[in-house]
């Protein structure tokens, strides 16, 4: 005899699992707060049980599509025009309500770390502009992090849509929001901004399987590492050789054990140092593992019971930071500039103590010079920490071999960052990366162009709908007192020719970096110039979208006459003479070269060169004393007339 018991669980068990599978499922994109692309075909998309129905009611407007046999359904809206916010009622076997939806422009924001730094990064720059935000038509999403090197994934693992204000533009990518801000600023329509950029990212990382089939190196790397297990087997083996080192390193520095942080320690045993710099024992420069540092400074009776700021320039590569014997902070890598908070009463008048473990992989360790070391109190005043401090080494061992960064690798950021956003209807591309492939810039000049292609193509717009607008590289490095030649400065030419590319567009920023940091902080100079590109390919504005770009050439005798495009209301030198050009005859051997502006051309020459054959302008990793820009106020991206092999 059948137990009716038993037959009403297995029943009941059977329609709760079926609701569960029928429930409606949206991606994260969409999702509350979105922006929907104005006046396109927009697709909305999820997915539910087979053959289930799913009805959306948008602006008074009614949808339905019905989920294949895999479960995929798609709708797509039509003529949206700009404004917001939007209610939407998506309707299966459960109901899903969307919120704050606003219709405008949307741009995908990508590459490597200085297309990602928010806005908290950035912060000394724009304290103002941080503490007065505002803006609900101004809406973020950020893509997360992450890489798969086996297959192309259907979906994002989280993230929301963020309106601007006080409360979260922290972490809002700066050069997004620059851009997002002045777009809306010109136009007055929801502008929303998807970040999906990774930092260290090289660009073969961004390409689809279907584009590294044109380069078999690349593709069989992304093959080999994808089969199962691979990845985990070797990043296991990685993790163990860096734990090892981190185990050895800690367990045997002697500040630990000995409290070296402490405000009162007996340190005369202990020799003198001078921030900035780099740590030297016995004439042996690099030298690794945890070096402690000490300074004793004054405070005021006014400074003292103030609360403060410690800034510590950056140091290579992490450190520890104490304060009168209080932790007060740290940092685990090297790039970010050292910006700690001393509490209210932790300061006493008359001798204070700071101490700092540094800890360092490989290469120089120490203090990177050119960067603000000093406490800055409530009141306006500060101490200057640069200068004469006391150092000893805690722990001295073998560098650390890099790490095997696997989210890097061929293809793996495209499977999981840009293929389940690219049913997403978008307005263009802003683009700033390239510092991860100045090894081999003669590849980028296929690489690059090729990921553009790639993209259009699985976004399925067309060229002409799909602009691409992209950062050169900033200058960087130290400059050199005579011309040379420089992978950096290849790899911005490679970004130059990528404006054969239809609708393509560049920002040039040799003017905006700084030689120390590969990561600049002024990030709204270059927002507004992506946005002035913006405006002339994807808005249709007559302006000039760019600076100068090298167009012709014309040896004359004893000189060269250069010929640009871009020009605008014309050429002009700031501060005074052209600098960075440099003038080379057959030879090719350059040297640096007088110049100056006729009209909308610039004439090249040197006493040293007779007979010229070749210019270069800002031909240098950082062409610090680069100065011709058009009279719109934006610079000449750097270039060459010569076609010669890397010098060294």
């Amino acid at each position: 005899m059948i137990n009716k018991t038993f037959v009403s669980i297995i029943i009941a068990g059977l329609v709760s699992s079926f609701s569960v599978m029928a429930q409606v499922e949206l991606p994260k994109l969409v999702s509350n707060g979105m922006v929907l692309q104005r006046d396109a075909e927009v697709r909305l998309w999820g997915w539910a049980s087979p053959g289930e129905a799913v009805r959306i009611n948008f602006k008074d407007q009614q949808y339905q599509a019905t989920a294949s046999e895999n479960g995929d359904w798609e709708i797509r809206l039509k003529d949206l025009k700009a404004g917001g916010p939007y209610q939407m009622q998506i309707a299966a076997s459960n109901q899903i309500v969307l919120d704050s939806i606003y219709i405008g422009d949307v741009w995908l924001c990508s590459g490597q770390s200085n297309m990602e730094i928010p806005m908290s990064r950035v912060a000394p720059l724009y304290e103002e502009e941080i503490a007065s935000a505002n803006n609900q038509n101004i809406r973020y999403f950020e893509v997360p992090k992450e890489y798969d090197l086996s297959k192309e994934r259907e979906k994002i693992s989280g993230g929301h849509w963020q309106e601007t204000n006080r409360n979260n533009i922290d972490g809002f990518s700066a050069v997004s929001y620059f851009f997002g801000k002045n777009l809306y600023e010109t136009y007055k329509v929801p502008i929303g901004l998807i970040n999906s950029a990774l930092g260290g990212s090289p660009v073969q990382a961004w390409l689809s399987e279907d584009a590294l089939k044109n380069y078999p190196e690349y593709y069989e790397e992304a093959q080999r590492l994808g089969k199962p297990g691979v990845i985990d087997s070797l990043e296991k083996i990685d993790q163990d050789r860096i734990r090892g080192w981190y185990a050895e390193v800690n367990s045997g520095d002697a500040g630990n054990s000995n409290h070296w942080e402490q405000k009162d320690l007996e340190d005369s045993g202990w020799t003198e140092f001078v921030v900035p710099g780099y740590w030297n024992f016995d004439g042996k420069e690099k030298q690794n593992g945890v070096v402690w540092f000490r300074k004793k400074f004054e405070v005021s009776e006014a400074q003292a019971g103030q609360s403060a700021k410690l800034l510590l320039g950056r140091i290579v590569d992490a450190d520890s930071v104490f304060v009168n014997g209080e932790f007060v902070g740290n940092t685990t890598y090297q790039y970010p500039p050292r910006r700690y908070e001393i509490p209210k009463d932790l300061l006493v008048q008359g001798e204070n103590t700071i101490s700092v473990k540094v800890l360092n992989e490989r290469g120089r360790g120490g203090f990177v010079s050119d960067k603000p070391y000093e406490i800055n109190f409530d009141d306006e005043s500060k101490i200057e920490l640069s200068g004469k401090w006391m150092h000893k080494a805690g722990f001295l061992t073998s560098p650390l071999q890099p790490q095997t960064f696997y989210r890097w690798k061929p293809e793996g950021l495209y499977n999981a960052m840009i293929h389940p956003i690219e049913k997403y209807h978008i307005k263009g591309v802003i683009w700033y990366q390239g510092e991860s492939n100045t090894g081999d810039p003669e590849a980028y000049k296929t690489l690059f162009p090729d990921m553009i292609a790639d993209w259009r193509e699985k976004w399925g717009q067309q060229p002409e709908d799909f602009p691409f607008i992209f950062v050169q590289l900033a200058n960087f490095m130290e400059a050199y007192d005579a011309p040379t030649d420089s992978n950096w400065a290849r790899l911005r030419e490679a970004q130059l020719e990528t404006l054969q590319v239809p609708n393509t567009g560049m920002a040039v920023a040799i003017d905006v970096g700084e030689w120390n940091d590969i990561h600049p902080l002024n990030k709204k100079d270059v927002g507004d110039r992506l946005a002035q590109a913006a405006k002339n390919l994807a808005y249709g504005e007559e302006i000039v979208a760019g600076g100068p770009i090298f167009e012709s050439y014309e040896v004359k005798g004893d000189s060269i006459e250069i010929h640009f495009k871009n020009v605008g209301d014309g050429l002009m030198a700031e501060d005074g003479e052209l600098k960075e050009f440099a003038i080379a005859g057959k030879d090719q051997k350059f040297v640096w070269a007088n110049a100056r502006i006729e009209g909308d051309k610039i004439v090249v020459f040197s006493p040293k060169i007779s007979n010229p054959v070749a210019v270069r302008y800002a031909w240098a990793n950082n062409p610090e004393n680069a100065n011709l820009y058009n009279k719109e106020g934006l610079p000449a991206s750097p270039f060459r007339t010569d076609d010669w092999e890397l010098s060294r």
